[in-house]
């Protein structure tokens, strides 16, 4: 009698045999093992479930996003009910990534432009629509972080692709290029220190090139030279404040990161800003 009162609750009988059959379909023990070991097998395949559908919300409101900025022109003709939808969609992505620290692997590339509010980028959208001898094409933000990333610091490049009709070629005429120096000075923001704005990358158009050669530049060579001249022409000038002639800077806050899409606000109310991942060009 001892050893069966020390006998654990879930032991079997010593014999399948000491049972009467209906006393074994009323207590089914040997099930018991079975029921547990399929509740722990659920329970393992479900933890994963969250991580991918929140991966999936994740690429759901980034497509939101881009989609709520299509037909904005890169903002130029976002109306105010756009800019609102832009905004909300904007936040919803933001969440995603909120207080981690920004990752210079990440960030070190060539983004293009989708969409932006700050005025000093739409203006150029402006110009382009009402002047006509003025194109804006593409506009990039080129990271360069550099080998040594715990330093936190690089240079950062604004890159406008620009032309004009029947003068430079389409799309590719020339570039204008702003260049920074950046910081990491918190988690998220990064401090920009202007430095210069150079102008280079001038492709003359077909029928320029026609026009010039053999009326003004007969002598093939000559001609030659003188489009060398004009494509591989570089100007560039320091941007510099008034004061003490110290370069212009400003806060630039990253507020969301990934391998394909870059989120940033001009602390100060400059304005926010939405790129995707490009090819490196230059």
């Amino acid at each position: 009698m001892d050893a069966a009162l020390s006998s654990s609750p879930l032991s079997l009988p010593a014999s399948p045999f000491s049972q009467s059959p209906l006393s074994s379909r009323k207590q089914p023990l040997l099930l018991l093992p079975l029921r547990r070991k399929h509740r722990f097998a659920s329970f393992s395949s479900s933890s994963s479930t969250p991580v991918a559908t929140t991966e999936i919300e994740l690429e759901n409101r980034k497509f939101e996003l881009l989609r709520a900025v299509t037909d904005t022109k890169r903002g130029l003709t976002a109306t105010p009910l756009q800019r609102s939808s832009i905004e909300e969609a904007l936040v919803s992505v933001e969440c995603f990534d909120a207080g981690k620290p920004i990752s210079l692997g990440l960030l070190d590339g060539t983004w293009r432009l989708q969409y932006t509010s700050a005025s000093d980028v739409v203006v150029l959208f402006q110009s382009a629509a009402t002047l006509p001898f003025l194109e804006i094409d593409q506009i990039f933000q080129k990271f360069e972080c550099g080998g040594d990333q715990s330093s936190g610091e690089g240079v950062v490049r604004n890159i406008v692709r620009w032309s004009i009709p029947r003068v430079l070629e389409e799309n590719e005429g020339a570039t204008l290029v702003v260049s920074a120096k950046f910081s990491v000075v918190s988690p998220r923001n990064i401090f920009l220190e202007f430095e210069e704005i150079a102008l280079q990358n001038i492709n003359i158009s077909e029928e320029l090139q026609a026009l010039l050669a053999p009326a003004i530049l007969p002598r093939s060579f000559l001609s030659f030279q003188i489009l060398q001249f004009i494509k591989s022409f570089k100007a560039q000038v320091p941007v510099r404040s008034s004061q003490q002639r110290r370069s212009v800077g400003g806060l630039y806050y990253l507020s969301y990161l990934d391998s394909n899409m870059l989120l940033g606000r001009s602390v100060g109310g400059g304005g926010v800003f939405i790129f995707t991942r490009a090819q490196p060009f230059i």
